[in-house]
């Protein structure tokens, strides 16, 4: 082989050698998006937690974090029974920053004592959200629950309210109790209610009777309690005279009246 052939095939076998063993180009993965911003409060804390007596001014601070490259303007408001306030209504948060924002919460002279819950709002960018606030009012406690109101429908069904009279957070029990003519045609002991009832508020509930004597004259006691409090008792009457109650009432009466007639005649 000739010095020229042999160089030539050595070129081919190296061109061959390079597309075979080419590095195939890394795919391209996209970028991950930027994370967004957040609102929490200072230091932190689950919630923001202020405790001060009324006609009290009480002062915290909200931290939110702009990891974006581009500044953040944010909204800022408060929810709830706790007013707040800020310096402004809004917040230009530079880039890669965190800003500490400080805000006041005003405790009005007439503000019962007890808890009282709220929220700052912050909004950004097409997003809302809100940090908790939890607002304690020193002074005298007085938990109160009163039963309110208290009727019955013909199909049995017991209605009533629950009022909170008193300035704390009540989780109210009831137990109810019908007393017939002839004795007690309802017991039902005391049991947990599915709610919560803030100082002020009032829940209209019912009670459901499935079984209602067919004849009777009831009275209702409705006893509702909650902790801390004393218990609040209310009562009701109603009358029960379905078509088939009458039908057997006077069954019985036209049988004891046939049985009367029957002794009398005998003793003649």
């Amino acid at each position: 082989m000739s010095p020229a052939h042999a160089q030539t095939r050595a070129a081919a076998y190296a061109a061959a050698y390079a597309h075979t063993h080419a590095r195939t180009p890394a795919p391209a993965y996209a970028a991950a998006p930027a994370p967004s911003w957040t609102a929490a409060p200072a230091a932190g804390r689950p919630y923001v937690y202020l405790e001060g007596a009324p006609g009290s001014v009480l002062q915290d601070t909200l931290s939110v974090t702009n990891p974006g490259t581009r500044p953040l303007t944010v909204r800022l408001s408060g929810r709830g029974g706790a007013p707040v306030a800020f310096a402004a209504p809004t917040v230009t948060v530079p880039a890669r920053t965190r800003a500490d924002v400080p805000f006041a919460v005003t405790v009005g002279p007439d503000t019962p004592p007890g808890d009282h819950r709220g929220s700052v709002r912050v909004g950004a960018a097409g997003r809302e959200t809100d940090v908790a606030l939890h607002l304690r009012v020193s002074g005298p406690r007085l938990a109160a629950l009163t039963v309110e109101d208290v009727r019955v429908d013909r199909s049995g069904t017991l209605r009533y309210t629950l009022v909170n009279r008193g300035n704390t957070v009540l989780a109210p029990r009831l137990a109810v109790r019908a007393e017939g003519v002839l004795g007690t045609v309802l017991d039902r002991p005391e049991r947990a209610l599915p709610l919560v009832l803030r100082p002020g508020e009032r829940a209209t509930r019912t009670e459901p009777w499935p079984d209602p004597p067919a004849f009777d004259a009831v009275t209702v006691h409705l006893t509702a309690g909650a902790p801390g409090a004393t218990a609040a008792t209310a009562r009701a009457d109603a009358a029960f005279a379905s078509p088939a109650g009458l039908g057997a009432a006077a069954a019985a009466l036209l049988a004891a009246a046939g049985a009367a007639t029957y002794a009398i005649r005998r003793k003649r």
